[in-house]
């Protein structure tokens, strides 16, 4: 007969906790441990950002600013653009945007940017506090990523606290771990869970990229999809779709994060079996998220050109310096990660477990051969920092040292080692000038912090009670104390040294404000478009203060957008990527630019032609190497002249424009004088007016070798409007998926609508011609109207995926399902790797240890009598 033995008090506790972690459960109901563990690690993280953030005295917690590169330049208008969309308050739509680069595909541009699951809550914040909307985003993606972490690794590797390795002298200090139990172990999740939000990849490079956070988060889902349900056959469902969520939010840094999930499963688990679950899953979720993704894809294709670069592995001695708190580099690894993990991690060598620290060490130096750095950045070198995948170093790291924990604290010997080989790979750092004091006054106090583990008394010693209980209390404050301010050093480190080496913006302020509500006053879109004009705070200016201008920047920028601008005399930055607004009264008719920002006021330039005009048919103009008369073959009228030969000056009354892209410095014309700043391939200076001639001889002065005038009369422009408007449609509507326009019976020629020619448009059912680069169709003379629509490249054949992937996964889980209804009893369990197998039996006896014959009772849920 068998009789229940109720467990009260911290042995009923002890039993229910060794359960709970080996069941993959939290204890008891309701939110318990299996929440505050998790919470806790996500604090601790925003505890440590904040923190290194006010001792900068940075944004928001003091006078300097964030806004530097990309956060400035793409994240900040691109959630500006989401908020519009969000509000309502867009041209354009989630296909189409109209307010950049005269009319550009944005589905790809979401797809790389703001996706992210996170980015929708920024439009619960005024749209004027969106720095503080994204900073918020920022430290929750952060502290998601920590719990994350802390809440997979009990489940990856369940911990069994009856098994820590040592000598025999350390069994006294093994007993009082062992009797602290489960619950320590899981607290020790969460410190690690910490460390790796706080690694210095995320607070160093990510923190101003937010779109790779979500990488940071990716990564524990993809190790607890494979590494749990994959390996133990259970969540055939939740496993594609948390692969598509992923793989939705940042591509990416998804891609690496699945790499390294990859790579964490074949150690858990290396059968091949198990492997094409993985693969099986991971490939339903990449179709189910095909609808981002391909449009994504075929957009890079038609994208400008970036930089191609050769991989160069950084030095050994600034490799090692990365490991330290405190220390920046942009063509470096940000290898920090709380002293704590290192050190065991390495631990594990002295206790002869290889699998991790291999694995550990293979990523590492995979991080530094040409070809698997190729494979980690999908095959093509980043143009910025070519060590993006960091965080997956970090992410193998802290598994590592989870391992280390799993089977109760390391003893002495193990810690002893593990700390020397830490700090033998730091010393290689003596010859590195990325270390700093302050780092290594932090590495050493982690190295203490972490040494003086097994020091720390046992839970339930019989004598000094309290005591012990203050100085074990004392002794594991000082792990997370050291890890907060590792990371808060390492983060104020990475915030003066990014305002001291990379671009800069200045922030939104009260003048953005006015301007905005200038150009919403003055907008007439779609009669005409409202040019934000320049001088450009950021690249993306329309998206942050409105209008429909020409300026855009994005990885994304199509190629036929700049080839067509820069022929028309438009200035870039990025090698032809961050394309500038172009301040011309002739580029202005040909985009309907009815007002601009200039001189800081709007500025109406007068009537223009609609978005879509005739020109006479036959062959489309072709471009050549003077921007003045590429403009004219695009208008198709003369409107600029030479200057006069004699004196080399343009006659009194017209405009004066100068042609100098290489040039930078100060060019003047009288009292009047432009900054330029050229210099190619990187920057291309835009073809600039130096002012109406009104003295005459008066010569420009400082355009540089190459340098070329052109004289604009403006009474010739005029005319040419005319014409262009004489014979326009009578109406255009513009919706977020095209355009449609109302003819003039009996239209004739080329209708061309002032937008780029990207790939994806159609006008009434037929691929869009290209007219100089504009979209273009052929007029047919009995019809009253003209439809132009845009769909992305790749939408289509990815919902065709997506539907595919759908219908394989709904088959999948059905015959999942049936096989475990027509299981027999015993049969169809879910498999159990031989980790958490021991995991179970240590646990059962680490019960034992700590309850007697009854804590064993417990820990099985009953004992039998």
């Amino acid at each position: 007969m068998k009789i229940r033995i109720p467990l009260t008090g911290r042995d009923a506790r002890d039993a229910r906790d060794a359960r709970d972690v080996r069941g993959g459960r939290g204890a008891g109901p309701g939110f318990g441990a299996r929440g505050r563990v998790p919470l806790c690690a996500g604090l601790l993280t925003v505890l440590a950002v904040c923190a290194g953030d006010a001792v900068a005295t940075t944004f928001p917690f003091g006078r300097h600013h964030r806004s530097v590169n990309d956060l400035a330049n793409q994240f900040l208008p691109f959630h500006a653009r989401l908020w519009d969309l969000l509000h309502g308050r867009a041209d354009g739509g989630v296909l189409l945007n109209w307010q950049s680069g005269w009319g550009t595909s944005f589905l790809p541009d979401l797809g790389t940017y703001v996706t992210s699951p996170f980015a929708p809550l920024v439009a619960l914040a005024p749209r004027a506090d969106l720095e503080y909307a994204l900073y918020a985003v920022t430290l929750l993606k952060m502290a998601t990523a920590a719990a994350a972490m802390a809440y997979v690794l009990p489940r990856l590797l369940p911990p069994s606290p009856g098994t820590a390795a040592g000598s025999a002298g350390e069994a006294g200090t093994r007993a009082g771990w062992q009797r602290w139990g489960v619950g320590w172990q899981r607290w020790g999740a969460g410190l690690l869970g910490a460390a790796y939000g706080l690694c210095g990849w995320a607070i160093l490079e990510a923190v101003y990229n937010p779109m790779w956070l979500d990488g940071l988060i990716a990564f524990p889902l993809l190790c607890l999809v494979g590494g749990v349900w994959v390996r133990e056959r259970r969540r055939p469902l939740l496993g594609p779709l948390v692969v598509a969520l992923c793989w939705t939010a940042n591509f990416y840094t998804a891609y690496m994060a699945t790499l390294g999930a990859a790579l964490v499963l074949l150690v858990l688990a290396p059968d091949w079996r198990v492997v094409l679950r993985g693969a099986a899953t991971v490939l339903l979720g990449i179709g189910l998220a095909a609808p981002v993704l391909v449009p994504v894809f075929l957009g890079t294709r038609s994208a400008y050109p970036g930089l191609v670069r050769e991989f160069a592995p950084a030095g050994g001695a600034d490799l090692a310096a990365r490991l330290m708190p405190a220390t920046y580099g942009f063509s470096t690894p940000a290898l920090f990660v709380a002293t704590l993990v290192p050190v065991l991690a390495a631990s594990l060598v002295f206790r002869r477990r290889w699998r991790w620290p291999c694995l550990v060490a293979g990523v590492a130096l995979s991080l530094q051969w040409t070809p698997t750095h190729l494979v980690w950045h999908v095959f093509a070198t980043p143009n910025g920092s070519p060590y993006r995948q960091t965080f997956v170093l970090a992410g193998v790291l802290v598994i590592a040292a989870w391992a280390a924990l799993a089977d109760g604290l390391p003893d002495r010997r193990s810690l002893l080692g593990g700390a020397g080989l830490v700090a033998a790979l730091a010393l290689a750092a003596l010859g590195s000038g990325e270390a700093t004091p302050v780092g290594w006054a932090l590495f050493a106090a982690g190295l203490l912090s972490v040494l003086v583990l097994p020091y720390a008394p046992g839970p339930r010693t019989p004598a000094g009670g309290v005591s012990r209980t203050y100085a074990r209390v004392a002794v594991l404050a000082l792990l997370p104390a050291v890890l907060v301010a590792q990371a808060a050093a390492t983060s104020a480190w990475g915030n003066k040294e990014r305002l001291a080496r990379l671009d800069d913006y200045r922030p939104w302020n009260a003048a953005d404000a006015r301007r905005a509500a200038a150009l919403a006053d003055a907008d007439g879109w779609p009669a005409y478009r409202t040019d934000s004009g320049r001088p450009q705070a950021t690249g993306n200016e329309p998206m942050s203060v409105g209008g429909q201008g020409g300026a855009y920047y994005s990885s994304l920028t199509p190629d036929v957008l700049t080839r067509t601008m820069a022929a028309l005399g438009a200035g870039w930055t990025s090698r032809g990527r961050n394309l500038q607004s172009l301040d011309n009264p002739v580029t202005d008719a040909l985009f309907a630019v009815g007002a601009r920002w200039r001189d800081g006021a709007v500025v109406r330039t007068g009537p223009v032609p609609p978005l879509v005009t005739v020109r006479p048919a036959g062959p489309a103009p072709r471009f050549g190497a003077s921007p003045f008369r590429n403009q004219e073959l695009l208008l198709g009228a003369r409107v600029y002249e030479p200057p006069a030969p004699a004196t080399g000056a343009c006659r009194v009354g017209t405009e004066v424009f100068l042609w100098a892209p290489n040039r930078t410095g100060p060019v003047r014309l009288g009292t009047r004088t432009v900054e330029l700043r050229g210099g190619l391939p990187k920057r291309r200076a835009a073809l600039t007016s130096l002012g109406v001639q009104r003295v005459a001889g008066l010569r420009v002065e400082g355009g540089g070798p190459g340098g070329r005038v052109a004289c604009l009369d403006h009474a010739r422009l005029r005319a040419a409007v005319t014409a262009l408007r004489a014979t326009a449609p009578t109406a255009v509507e513009v919706t977020g998926t095209g355009v449609r326009a109302t003819l003039r019976p009996g239209t004739t020629g080329t209708l061309v609508l002032s937008a780029p020619r990207i790939p994806g448009w159609t006008c009434d059912g037929r691929p869009a011609g290209s007219y100089a680069g504009l979209v273009a169709a052929p007029a047919d003379p009995a019809a009253t109207s003209l439809t132009c629509s845009f769909r992305p490249p790749g939408l289509r054949a990815g919902l065709a995926a997506a539907g595919a992937s759908l219908l394989l996964l709904t088959a999948w889980v059905v015959a999942y399902r049936r096989g475990r209804r027509g299981d027999r009893p015993g049969d169809g369990a879910p498999e159990a790797s031989p980790e958490r197998e021991a995991a179970g039996s240590a646990g059962s006896a680490g019960s034992a240890g700590s309850a007697g014959s009854a804590g064993s009772a417990g820990s099985a849920g009953s004992a039998a009598a």
